[in-house]
This record gives C-alpha cells, sequence and structure tokens, in this order.
C-alpha cells in the first residue's frame, strides 16, 4: 500500500518509491532518496530487509507454480515492478498463470501498464488495499481472477503499514471468506525485535508516512487465523524455504542472521 493520489507527486515521498530505491531501482525522486538514505545513513544495514522480503517472495511464488494448481494470484499492495515480478515467476513454471497487481501509488499504475501492455494475462489496478471490497469487485480484478477457483493472495510487506486501527485482520479475514477451500496467503511483515533497530526504523515510517506497525510473532499469526500456517511457519525471511542458491547455505552452513534480516518474516498459509 502507497500513497493515495489520482497523480504522481514528485515532492511527497511514497512508500513504493523509497522500496524501489533501497531496491536499487531508479523510479524515484530526490524525496524518496532522502527518506531512502535516512535508512542507509542512520540504520546501516537496513537495507537488507528489502532484499530479504523480496527474495522470500520470489520463493514463495515459485513454490505456489510448482508444487500446487493454484494459476491465480492477487498481489496487494505490489510496489513498483522490479526483477522477477510475480508475473514473471509465476508465469516461467505455468505460463497459464493470471495476476493481478494492486496498489494505490498511480506510478505503479504508469509503470506497470506499460511493462505489461503485453501481457494479457496481468492487470494492474489502482485501489486501496484497505478497501478490499474495492478490489474485489474492480473489472479488471473480475476479468481476470474466477474467485469460484482457487487464488494466491499475497500480502508482500504491505499488511505492516495498515496501522492497528485499520483493521488489518479484517482485511486478511475478508480474503478469506471469499477464496475457495485451497487457497493461499502469503505474508511477509515487519517483526518487532523489541530493541533500539526497530524503534527507529518504526519512528522514521511514522513520522514520515503516518504507518509503520512492526508485530509481534503473535500478532503476525493473529493475523492469519482461520488457515492453516505451513511449514516451516512464520520465520526470518532468509529463513523461509531457502533454496540450495541461497547465501546462507553456500558455504555449506547456517549464517547467523543480521539483526536486520530477522526484521522481516514470512509464511504461507492455506485456506483449509
Amino acid at each position: 500500500m502507497t500513497d493515495q493520489g489520482s497523480s504522481i507527486d514528485p515532492t511527497t515521498p511514497s512508500i513504493a518509491r523509497v522500496y524501489d530505491y533501497l531496491l536499487g531501482g531508479k523510479d524515484n525522486y530526490a524525496v524518496d532518496r532522502e527518506i531512502g538514505d535516512v535508512f542507509k545513513r542512520d540504520l546501516p544495514g537496513s537495507v537488507a530487509i528489502a532484499f530479504a522480503n523480496r527474495a522470500a517472495l520470489i520463493r514463495a511464488i515459485a513454490q505456489i507454480a510448482t508444487t500446487t494448481d493454484v494459476r491465480q494470484f492477487v498481489d496487494l499492495g505490489s510496489g513498483l515492478p522490479t526483477a522477477d515480478n510475480v508475473h514473471q515467476v509465476a508465469q516461467r513454471h505455468a505460463p497459464e498463470s493470471r495476476i493481478v497487481y494492486v496498489d494505490t501509488d498511480p506510478q505503479v499504475l504508469v509503470h506497470g501498464r506499460a511493462l505489461l501492455e503485453q501481457n494479457e494475462r496481468t492487470r494492474v489496478v489502482m485501489a486501496d488495499v484497505r478497501n478490499p471490497a474495492e478490489v474485489r469487485n474492480h473489472p479488471d480484478t473480475l476479468e481476470l481472477i474466477d474467485f469460484d477457483r482457487p487464488v494466491a493472495v499475497i500480502f508482500s510487506a504491505v499488511l505492516h503499514h495498515v496501522n492497528d486501527d485499520e483493521d488489518p485482520a479484517g482485511i486478511v479475514r475478508y480474503w478469506r471468506d471469499r477464496v475457495p477451500s485451497g487457497s493461499y496467503f502469503f505474508v511477509s511483515h515487519f517483526r518487532s525485535g523489541d530493541n533500539p533497530e526497530t524503534e527507529e526504523a518504526e519512528q522514521i515510517l511514522q513520522r514520515t508516512f503516518g504507518r509503520g506497525r512492526w508485530r509481534t510473532d503473535a500478532e503476525i499469526a493473529a493475523l492469519l487465523e482461520g488457515l492453516d500456517i505451513l511449514e516451516p511457519g512464520i520465520v526470518p525471511a532468509p529463513l523461509w524455504r531457502p533454496d540450495t542458491v541461497d547465501s546462507l547455505w553456500s558455504d555449506g552452513g547456517e549464517r547467523e542472521l543480521t539483526v536486520w534480516e530477522q526484521l522481516i518474516v514470512a509464511a504461507l498459509a492455506r485456506k483449509p
């Protein structure tokens, strides 16, 4: 989820563009880089959160596409296109996969539609994840997604931008109640470390965007109530089903995670 508005504002920072900057992208403005540089300068190592999250998302999409029959994906709060987007990963393994990207940032809409204009199985919807009915009933969503068949609902690094009073559990529950059995939910989320790094990063986000909520493992699990959380459970993103080329095991053994890598967790759940 990002800033609301119908036009691109280069003077106001955007969560999507700051994230793009931290990942090494070029679709950002000076105001976004200024916020990103706060993390780079004052919280050295924090950029690892963005990369760990992205890598876990790529692995999750690949596993859904290769080990299940699910061929429909709704990516909520998708952010700006970057390397190995959900549709690229899913369609690499299952070309018939259909993907709907959802974000409120108008730049995501512009860049996403330009990138995807040749891909008839992909749509970009401008809507707010906090209004799931708007997303679910959008004509582009309904054109591509058959809600009578299992769907993969993606909450990658978005629910921590939904404050408690905006009912993040209710958002997940809405989707849980409207997809059939056998649907999957991928969630990655800032994890409270009860340490100075967590507190400072949370303050930066709240001061800049008015949102950014680190939650405990128990609070994150509560967001997935009614779903079966699959192995290995809610774990730091680098430890979520790492593949054989993952850097954690490049030397044949598991290295110790940095404090930042421990502050983003991932989980995959299934609707029974």
